[in-house]
């Protein structure tokens, strides 16, 4: 089968579901035509936390504050059951569940004047319920800074050329953010501006890789300390004002992470790679696990996530301008966030068709890699991760000429 017919397919179901059924939750479900609400970034508006905020800004910062490395490495692990399980999970739960949660977790917040969906708990269920609820998201917000630390510590240490153009972010962000609220610029130019200089450090980072191992220290020593930096980054980004960093940072991230989709898709319509994975697997090894319910587990973020609700209610809804700003942002956001999965289900059941040689994590050196190379096996699979996105969409990129 084509992989172009599998994404015009699937970017229509997202379009017909943001056009048609995000427009009917939103005026017969949610009641979001009330312009007369006075949403809490202007009924609290302290300049820190809550501050009114554009919503092109806004859903830059909400789709990639949700928009991490789960829509990419679960698509990519799931297709070992086949391309069509994955598939069909990732369009249909974004679209009728994962959308509409984060959707619903954030107008209700709205209407409860920001607060979290922990504290909401107290008054529709009991304090009890919301003292385990809170109990439950530091566990969750404490698992997830460790396993995003050590993950972007690991890459930080295997690959020094990213720590110059990931951290510069900081800097360009910071810059940004001064730009837009001190000087009251509008955001287009600079954030254009933005990302050429960030794409500039891209290069600049290949040509200085930045690494600790000049100190003599083994991965584990450097991997360490990286960890400790992120935890540090994290305090002091959490204790700014939303306008100085967070917002500036997630609003170029954004156009990054557009391009990034836009690239992909374009390598998808001029190689049109055949689709190699079976339909629906049918023979597996008896360590592997079953379909159900681990399709749902493993695609996680592709389709829906309760943490996304921690999103909604923990900083979106208080910078929210106006309620109706809901559906582009809350329903919008995860039909990105859907978009980014498509194309990880894409590179990994079609775009590794086109790498010639390779060197897998759980394999080593490949030469024409195919997905019954790669998915030979579950534990191949699943210690592989995202390595298909890779690949698959590194060869998309090259059919364009752009890595040439």
């Amino acid at each position: 089968m084509s992989s172009v017919f599998l994404v015009l397919f699937g970017l229509g179901i997202f379009f017909l579901g943001y056009r048609f059924y995000s427009h009917f939750i939103g005026n017969r479900i949610y009641e979001i035509n009330d312009l007369d609400l006075i949403t809490p970034a202007h009924e609290f508006e302290d300049g820190v936390d809550y501050l009114p905020t554009k919503r092109h800004i806004l859903f830059g910062h909400h789709f990639t504050s949700i928009a991490g490395a789960a829509p990419i490495i679960g698509p990519c692990i799931a297709a070992y059951w086949g391309w069509l399980p994955a598939f069909v999970w990732v369009v249909l739960g974004t679209v009728f569940m994962g959308a509409v949660h984060d959707f619903g977790a954030l107008v209700i917040s709205i209407k409860e004047k920001g607060r979290s969906i922990a504290d909401i708990t107290a008054s529709v269920i009991s304090r009890r319920t919301r003292i385990m609820f809170l109990i439950f998201v530091m566990m969750l917000i404490w698992l997830v800074l460790a396993v995003f630390a050590m993950a972007i510590a690991d890459l930080f240490v295997s690959i020094p050329s990213s720590v110059l153009p990931i951290n510069i972010q900081i800097i360009v962000a910071l810059i940004i953010g001064w730009i837009i609220y001190k000087k009251g610029m509008n955001t287009f130019i600079p954030s254009i501006i933005a990302l050429g200089v960030l794409y500039f450090f891209v290069w600049l980072g290949t040509q200085i890789p930045l690494s600790f191992s000049s100190f003599g220290w083994v991965e584990d020593q450097q991997a360490s300390v990286w960890i400790i930096i992120l935890f540090i980054y994290s305090g002091i980004a959490s204790l700014l004002p939303v306008w100085l960093l967070l917002q500036p940072r997630d609003y170029i991230n954004s156009h990054q992470l557009l391009v990034g989709l836009g690239l992909i898709f374009l390598g998808i319509a001029v190689a049109n790679p055949i689709i190699e994975a079976p339909l629906i697997r049918t023979s597996f090894e008896a360590s592997a696990p079953s379909i159900f319910p681990l399709l749902f587990v493993t695609i996680a973020c592709g389709a829906i996530s309760g943490f996304h609700g921690l999103v909604s209610s923990g900083t979106t809804s208080k910078q929210i301008n106006s309620i109706t700003d809901a559906r582009l942002i809350g329903y919008g956001g995860m039909i990105g966030e859907g978009t980014l999965a498509l194309a990880s289900t894409i590179c990994a059941v079609a775009g590794i068709g086109l790498v010639s040689t390779c060197n897998l994590p759980a394999i080593g050196a490949v030469s024409d890699l195919t997905w019954s190379v790669y998915y030979d096996s579950w534990a191949h699979a699943s210690a592989n991760k995202a390595t298909a996105f890779v690949l698959g969409g590194g060869a998309l990129l090259e059919s364009i000429g752009y890595l040439t």
